[in-house]
């Protein structure tokens, strides 16, 4: 026995067992997120069920289980949707209650903008309130002649509600604030102020006439599809309302495949509708992005000039020692905290001190002395800083002092020798610390719940009007909409598939940044190691 342990043995085979168990918990966690992400945008069969006692109902089978207290008996919860007709999206249905279970290929499925998906069956397509066809085999064809033009209406006004139309709001706002900057300096009459008031009024005209537009084509919106749901109720949905129809029975492995595809790239390029638990999530990607490159450009700087100077240029003594134990204790600080120091220091005093310098025609409505995408980024930044420092110390402490001493003997400053010897041979270290905070402020939401993330962002803080990047604009976060979706949505067991789509869409973000912040530290390692041979 003694034998076994002088030859390290089982300290291998503990070591292993640790690292296999480490990595089957890291499968099993983004196994079990994958199986039920993926299925996500795969369109379910409609099954049409009918109940020993005379009931019937359509839907999609969502799941399956054991009927607790009742062994060998399972139950399955079906998904008959039409949350406006029934009040709820599922029912739980006892297989020993079944007396009949089919897959009609005329059951349909519309998705609509508000209410969620209608189950039934195509009873007739109506134009101004006649109907033009009627029943499946001639009403299909007339739904999908016009399907397409009632697409590109909806593109259309909101093309001007968010193109034209907002154009016409930001630039009367503008106005708006120069005619009050004159009034807070005392001038209330001149050439200036008449020519304000007069972009005003062009502005006015304008806007109107953007309505005009949107009236039109409103009214041009005048087709409907009337569906037939199970118990007798047929429910009638404007063709702008409806997003997508098909008939998912009588779809082909090539034509889900096809619609697969189809609402994957709905699901990353749209817009999100129906409190957050439908659509895309374009502006949550977008605002998880954007922040965690700004947190980068803020801590990476700071952090790194920090550990310089606590490494190659401080004293080393019980103030430096007691300087860097603060620091690493400031990993060990709950979000929260930094997320409370964000809101006191960056919002409320350093926001409303810009606000009462720079923008003091807005007041009392806070420019940045309110939430922001760029107060959210700072506040991550401080709690990320930590990692950063840590990690270039290392770096610092690895680099030999022989590079340093044959610097210095060959005549270069001390400025220049960090600059051109360790700065490069430390920067993989940089950049590990860097992969760790971006690791980290991705999923953060904790401080961001009070620095500036919102449920849904009106506009993104990158657009087409100047600055045209605008730092003081609140954003959206997959984080936070994770949270929203699945604990503060109003549906929650409809919303289930959407928080594991978007929890993998996260950790698929994080990984392929990650990815390419560590291809970059490799390279830059094989790179010096070369230069060193």
């Amino acid at each position: 026995m003694k034998r076994l342990w002088r030859s390290g043995d089982p300290f291998i085979w503990l070591t292993a067992g640790a690292l296999a168990l480490a990595l089957l918990m890291v499968a099993g966690l983004i196994g079990i997120i994958a199986q039920n992400a993926l299925g996500f945008f795969w369109p379910k069969a409609v099954a049409r069920v009918t109940l020993r006692d005379g009931t019937v109902l359509a839907g999609q089978i969502a799941e399956r289980e054991r009927v607790p207290g009742k062994p060998g008996q399972y139950r399955i919860k079906l998904k008959v949707a039409n949350r406006d007709l029934y009040g709820a999206d599922f029912r739980w249905v006892e297989e020993a209650g079944i007396a009949k279970q089919e897959y009609r290929p005329d059951a349909l499925v519309v998705e609509r903008s508000e209410w969620g998906p209608l189950v039934g069956t195509l009873k007739e397509v109506r134009d101004a309130g006649h109907a033009i066809a009627a029943g499946a085999g001639p009403g299909w064809p007339e739904l999908r002649k016009r399907l397409p033009e009632a697409a590109r209406l909806r593109r259309e006004i909101r093309r001007i509600e968010t193109g034209e139309i907002g154009a016409i709001n930001y630039a009367e706002e503008q106005t708006r604030l120069r005619l009050r900057r004159l009034e807070l300096r005392g001038v209330t009459t001149g050439p200036r102020v008449e020519q304000f008031r007069r972009e005003m009024a062009t502005l006015q005209t304008r806007y109107q006439e953007q309505e005009a537009r949107l009236a039109a084509l409103r009214k041009a919106q005048g087709a409907s599809v009337v569906v037939a749901a199970e118990g007798g109720k047929d429910k009638e949905v404007a063709l702008a309302q409806v997003v997508d129809v098909y008939f998912p029975n009588a779809m082909g492995p090539l034509a889900k495949s096809r619609y697969y595809l189809a609402k994957f790239w709905e699901f990353v390029a749209d817009d999100p509708r129906e409190s957050n638990t439908e659509g895309g999530v374009f502006p949550a990607i977008f605002g998880t992005v954007m922040m965690v490159v700004i947190m980068s450009i803020m801590v990476t700087p700071l952090g790194v000039l920090a550990a310089f100077y606590l490494r190659e240029y401080a004293r080393q003594g019980p103030f430096v020692s007691a300087v860097r134990i603060a620091v690493n204790n400031l990993a060990g600080v709950p979000s929260i905290v930094f997320g409370v120091f964000g809101v006191g220091f960056f919002i409320y005093f350093v926001g409303g001190t810009i606000d009462r310098l720079f923008y003091a025609e807005a007041l009392p409505t806070p420019t940045f002395g309110t939430g922001g995408i760029l107060w959210a980024s700072l506040t991550l930044a401080l709690l990320t800083i930590p990692v950063v420092i840590v990690a270039t110390e290392e770096g610092l402490a690895a680099v030999p002092g022989g590079l340093r001493e044959a610097s210095l003997a060959l005549g270069a400053t001390k400025l220049e020798t960090t600059l051109r010897v360790v700065l490069p041979a430390v920067l993989p270290s940089i950049l590990t610390g860097l992969i760790l905070a971006m690791a980290r402020a991705a999923g953060e939401v904790a401080p961001l719940m009070i620095t500036g993330v919102v449920k849904l962002a009106p506009s993104l803080p990158i657009d087409g009007f100047w600055p045209f990047v605008h730092l003081e604009r609140k954003f959206m976060h997959l984080g936070f909409h994770i949270y929203d979706v699945g604990f503060q949505s109003p549906n929650v067991d409809a919303a289930r598939p959407m928080v594991f789509a978007t929890t993998l869409l996260l950790l698929a973000i994080v990984m392929l940044m990650n990815l390419v912040a560590i291809s970059l530290r490799n390279r830059l390692r094989r790179r010096y190691a070369t230069a060193a041979v």
